[in-house]
């Protein structure tokens, strides 16, 4: 079976479907993954074929406007317009790249704004995945962008608010659809439901150790486990932060990935005052675009990057953003962790990890001080309860089969 992965993003929305992928190709499968250039030479170190899909729009991050925008803010609205051409590049390409790869199932990431529309096209069967259980309505938890619940029938009423995340790109939806030959759609296009009415099959990467799958899930909806990336085996790690963990105890790693902001050089300060107020060694990871600490000292190292599944293990604990990859892979390692969200689906999983009992607190990015982030410092790393807690969950994490389930779901939607 020829099967085509879409999905752009960051990291966090790549590394998953390289995952994903490679498991697929394992049971015999032929897997083609397009995605974004940066990604290139990760998915092709993992013997998976790549296609470019244009990623301007994640690069935008990293400009003025894009930081504004991971702020909030009035830019917001002035960033779509600079996002709507980059949006008609994204989408031309994935439908280039279906006609290349000629796959019997489509498997994208909603982001990409293309792959319903291309499996609505080519006949196909599609599969919609996400790391996030955003897109299948249940009383059981409000849409995770909400972060507030007044109720069963308010978390579920939330979920109308789905159409109207791709609705400012509407048009450019639209005008891809009219190249595709495909029927008008409204502005509010709900890609839960297939044309015929149908569920969307949808597969999310998460575990039920995180979030029991609720009650009110359709069958054709599943989440059986994370998918997770295992690094080749020959990498290796830089002498320098060999020498640093060998120089003392487990430090605590730091890393905001992406999301840093206008202020990256404030988050580092912030971050160093903590870790010296707390009395721990740290590793703050300045990621692409993200932090910027400048001089540190002796018992703070700046890295630069390096395999969550190598480094974790080695961690006191974690502290970032709460992006989903970043979140999986702390609680996989049994670490302690602290989220500091920024925005979108973060503070969802900041709550998540706090009534599993396995971190602290979420300290949202507006409000992190060196004097709150430094005491919830000394909790992750002289909480025996919380320590326990982390330890027992990712026990469970690593003895989750969540690629044996994805696999054998893509088998049966594609029957």
């Amino acid at each position: 079976m020829k099967i085509l992965i879409l999905t752009i993003g960051s990291r966090g929305d790549v590394q998953p479907y390289v995952a994903l992928g490679k498991g697929l190709q394992a049971a015999g499968h032929s897997v083609t993954i397009c995605t974004g250039p940066l990604f290139q030479e990760m998915v092709e170190a993992h013997h998976l074929p790549f296609l470019p899909m244009e990623d301007e729009m994640i690069r935008l991050t990293e400009t003025p406007e894009g930081k504004a925008m991971i702020e909030g803010g009035g830019a917001a609205f002035k960033a779509i317009s600079l996002v709507k051409p980059m949006i008609a590049r994204m989408v031309r390409d994935a439908w280039a790249a279906a006609q290349s790869s000629v796959p019997d199932v489509i498997i994208y990431h909603p982001k990409t704004l293309s792959g319903y529309h291309i499996g609505e096209k080519l006949g196909k069967p599609i599969i919609l995945t996400m790391a996030l259980p955003m897109y299948t309505p249940t009383r059981a938890f409000p849409l995770p962008i909400t972060n507030f619940t007044l109720g069963g029938w308010f978390n579920r009423l939330t979920y109308r608010m789905v159409p109207m995340i791709s609705a400012p790109y509407a048009d450019v939806i639209g005008a891809f659809r009219q190249e595709l030959g495909l029927p008008k759609r409204g502005r509010f296009l709900n890609e839960t439901r297939l044309p015929d009415g149908r569920t969307t099959p949808t597969l999310y990467g998460i575990s039920h150790h995180l979030i029991p799958r609720p009650a009110d899930w359709p069958e054709a909806v599943q989440a059986g486990g994370y998918w997770f990336l295992e690094q080749p085996n020959d990498w290796q790690p830089p002498a320098d932060l060999t020498a640093f963990l060998q120089a003392g105890p487990p430090p605590v790693y730091i890393g905001f990935g992406s999301m840093a902001g206008k202020h990256p050089d404030k988050l580092a300060a912030i971050a160093v005052e903590a870790l010296q107020k707390a009395g721990q060694r740290g590793i703050l990871a300045t990621g692409w675009g993200g932090l910027q600490p400048g001089d540190l000292p002796e018992s703070i190292f700046q890295l630069k990057e390096a395999p969550h599944d190598w480094l974790f293990p080695q961690m006191a604990a974690v502290v970032h953003h709460g992006g989903a990859g970043t979140t999986a892979a702390g609680l996989r390692a049994g670490k302690p962790t602290l989220i500091c969200p920024f925005l979108g689906d973060q503070p969802f999983w900041g709550e998540r990890v706090y009534r599993l009992g396995v971190g602290p607190k979420a300290i949202p990015q507006k409000k992190l001080t060196a004097d709150n982030l430094a005491a919830a410092l000394t909790a992750l790393v002289r909480d025996p309860a919380m320590q326990q807690k982390a330890a027992a969950l990712g026990q469970k994490l690593r003895a989750e089969d969540g690629m044996g389930t994805a696999v054998q779901f893509v088998e049966k939607v594609a029957q």
